[in-house]
This record gives C-alpha cells, structure tokens and sequence, in this order.
C-alpha cells in the first residue's frame, strides 16, 4: 500500500492537474468510481495507473474485476495518499492516470455524421464537460472544441462529463474557420446558437433540424464574434417565456442537441427507439 503523500509517485499523479504536466506527459487525471468504471468499459487500453483506498474499492468490487480482466493492477493508497492525488475537495476514493486520446476533425467527421457539437472559445470546464455529456446523450456523432476553447483533459472537464469523454469522439484544437469548411464539406449545415437568431422551435417545425447539423456555440459572457457568427448557414435561438435574463450555456446547449435528435429520430420511439434517461441518485 502506498502510503507517503510526499512520494515522487503521488506528487507525478498529482501534477496531471496542471496542463503543462498534461501537455508534457500526453496523460489525464480520472477521478470517481464512474468515470473510471467507464474508462474500464470502453477504452480500458488507455488506463496507465489506478488507484484507490481499501473502503472505496469495497464498495466498487466491479473496478477491481473489471481493472483484472483489462490486465491492469490497483494499486492500495491511503485516504492521505488519495487526497493529495485528487483534484476534488471531496475525492471518492479512486483515481486513474489515463492516456489522452484526441480524435482529429478529419476522422470525426467521415462517415456522413448527422448530429455535432462545435465548442467555440468555450472556457468554463463545466460547461465544456456538460456540453460532451449533453451531445453522447442525445446521440451526436462527436463534438470540436477549438483551440480557442478550456484544455479536454482539464480535470474538471474530464469530471463533467462522467464518463461520456469515452462514448464519442472528441476533437480538439483546430480553427473554427477550417472546422466549418470541413464540416460543409462533409455535408452538415452550421446552425449558431445565439440570442439574436430565430426561434429554435419554428425552425424544427419547419424541418430544418431534420436535416444533418454541427450546432456551434460561443463563448458563456460574449456568445460568439460577428466574424464567427457569419460563418454559419443559420442562427437559432432558445426561446424564454420565463423572466429569466439569460440561460446557462451547456443547458441551452442541451435544448439544441435535444430538438435536432427529437427531429432526426423522430418516430424512433415507436420503432424502439434509445433509452429512457433516469434522474440521477443524490450524492
């Protein structure tokens, strides 16, 4: 068992919270029994180390199993140990050091995708990692974050998307501008989210959702450049018959890829259509 905080072992995994250490060791820090359970799942061959503490990986016997049949030794740490190679306040008990694994524009976008999410100057780690969830849910055929957007493997990124970084291809660090023609190219329309487009929902009843779509969303304060804004064939906007100012990006973000996957499977459910989704269990 581990059990020196201080150790250059415990200090290297502590460090994958830092982009430079991430950018020098091409690796990314996964924490909580969920992320990791689906790293195991769906790409065990990019878990490098796993870690845990004696309670927590009692109460997840499946990691253990599921880290053996992928030829992957636990390694026992301490609560101390756990902690200090944690990002959270409040660490689970488990932590894995992974490989990054990027997937180019190119590759994501053969094989005639019909549903993207394209992250333009996105900064907020939360609502990036939300915004990847929110696309694997709906059933999008990947997402873009340009180079412009927060780091992929940012712990809190990695977080937020529970999971959903190891269902669908992710892309990062290209040009929105050469995004777009690619996009074009492989027969998407580019539909922006913006507050000064047209209502989101009389463009789904007219059809135009239907059709393959990359959505495109700006920045959380800024929203997107008049030269960004221009590159795309249309402009939608999330209607609000509330009194609230504004809505959260990554929900809105969620609206979007909802009404294009509600337009596109439209009678999936009578043909047996995807899962029902359940509400979470309080932590």
């Amino acid at each position: 068992m581990i059990d020196n905080p201080r150790s250059p072992r415990v200090r290297g995994v502590a460090k994958l919270a830092k982009r430079d250490a991430r950018a020098q060791t091409r690796q990314f820090l996964l924490e909580g029994p969920q992320a990791v359970s689906e790293a195991l799942a769906f790409r065990p061959e990019l878990l490098v180390e796993l870690y845990g503490t004696p309670t927590a990986l009692d109460r997840h016997p499946s990691i253990a199993r599921a880290a053996a049949e992928a030829g992957l030794e636990v390694e026992y740490v301490t609560e101390q140990v756990l902690d200090s190679m944690a990002d959270t306040v409040t660490p689970q008990g488990i932590v894995a050091v992974c490989r990054q694994f990027p997937t180019s524009v190119k590759d994501l976008l053969a094989g005639s995708p019909r549903l993207i999410a394209i992250l333009e100057e996105v900064r907020d780690p939360g609502n990036a990692g939300t915004i990847i969830r929110a696309a694997d849910a709906a059933g999008a055929d990947g997402v873009i974050l340009t180079g412009r957007s927060v780091d992929l493997y940012n712990p809190k990124v990695v977080r937020s998307t529970t999971g959903s970084l190891f269902h669908l291809p992710v892309a990062i660090g290209a040009d929105l501008e050469s995004v777009i023609e690619r996009a074009h190219g492989a027969g998407l329309q580019v539909v922006a989210a913006d507050i000064k487009g047209d209502d989101l929902l009389s463009a789904r009843a007219d059809g135009l959702l239907a059709r393959p779509t990359a959505w495109l969303f700006g920045n959380e304060a800024r929203g997107l450049t008049d030269e960004n804004y221009a590159l795309a064939d249309r402009a939608l906007a999330v209607p609000i018959y509330g009194r609230a100012e504004s809505m959260n990006l990554s929900t809105a973000a969620s609206v979007c890829l909802y009404e294009s996957a509600f337009a596109q499977h439209e009678g999936g459910a009578a043909r047996g259509g995807g899962d029902v989704a359940q509400p979470e269990a309080a932590e």
